[in-house]
């Protein structure tokens, strides 16, 4: 795999610490920034160019479905998986449509968030 560089998005510190620690046991995956307010997460996907974006929906100032239209317009080539607390189909579905690359549920993240991502960067989709 090549190097890839992931920004993680969360207002939760401990969810972000989590996923660092997830993340970091993969190889040739670098963090290169973490984001709370969504609006920090946008302008920070705007600088880096992230391969991936680990985002969550409930976020402040600006929430993860917003932010992922911003990317996505912005960071036409970064990957997201959504990782969020709720498990509604109605919300998975919004995240997709928006073009998302998966969506974890974080109550099932401590075994579902590393295939998630290497399926998101093999291009597959995830939910």
């Amino acid at each position: 795999m090549r190097s890839v560089s992931v920004l993680i998005v969360d207002d939760f510190k401990r969810w972000r610490e989590f996923a660092r620690s997830t993340l970091e046991t993969i190889p040739d995956l670098f963090i290169v920034a973490e984001a709370s307010p969504g609006f920090e997460a946008v302008q920070k996907a705007g600088e880096l160019q992230p391969d991936l974006v680990l985002l969550d929906i409930g976020l402040p100032g600006l929430n993860g479905l917003d932010v992922a239209l911003h990317i996505g317009r912005s960071c036409q080539n970064s990957k997201i998986v959504f990782l969020n607390e709720n498990d509604a189909p109605d919300i998975a579905e919004e995240a997709l449509q928006l073009g998302a690359a998966g969506y974890v549920v974080k109550s099932h993240a401590g075994k579902e968030l590393i295939p998630a991502i290497k399926q998101a960067l093999n291009g597959g989709l995830v939910v």
